[in-house]
């Protein structure tokens, strides 16, 4: 029967080299910590489109109350001269409020954008941080086991 040639010991393979493989352990950490910090950064992204989502149905339903409002003072009887200037104030209002509310919902977005982005720049720092340790312990590592021979 032939031997399993995945049935080997790992130790005893790196054992001849002289440069040891670097700390699975510290890596695996690494990479755990990175993927918390991109569920960190979904979370805020998805707070963020909630926000987005609950200012917007409420400038939506300030509309429609404008609009309601303006139907109801048109309903009302007035010379075409007081409807007229009626619809221009509403007019110059609703973009007026456009014009803000598009801000708004534009800063909403932005601030949401950039928690999400801050998270995963300051792992990413910190990954290279770490990236930094872990080769300099594996390069250590493999000098004193060099001068030990």
């Amino acid at each position: 029967m032939a031997a399993n040639p995945f049935d080997f010991d790992m130790t005893k393979f790196f054992a001849d080299f002289r440069y040891k493989p670097f700390d699975v352990e510290s890596v695996w950490a690494a990479q755990r910590r990175n993927i918390e910090a991109l569920s960190q950064a979904n979370q805020a992204a998805v707070e963020g489109v909630q926000a987005l989502a609950r200012r917007q149905i409420e400038l939506t339903r300030e509309a429609f109350e404008g609009m309601s409002s303006l139907l109801r003072d048109m309903a009302q009887p007035s010379s075409a001269e007081e409807r007229i200037a009626k619809n221009t104030d509403y007019v110059k209002q609703m973009l007026d409020k456009s014009v803000s509310h598009s801000r708004e919902v534009a800063t909403i977005a932005a601030k949401a954008s950039s928690e999400a982005a801050e998270i995963l720049r300051k792992r990413a720092a910190e990954g290279l941080d770490e990236f930094r340790t872990i080769a300099s312990q594996t390069t250590t590592a493999a000098a004193t086991a060099a001068a030990a021979e």
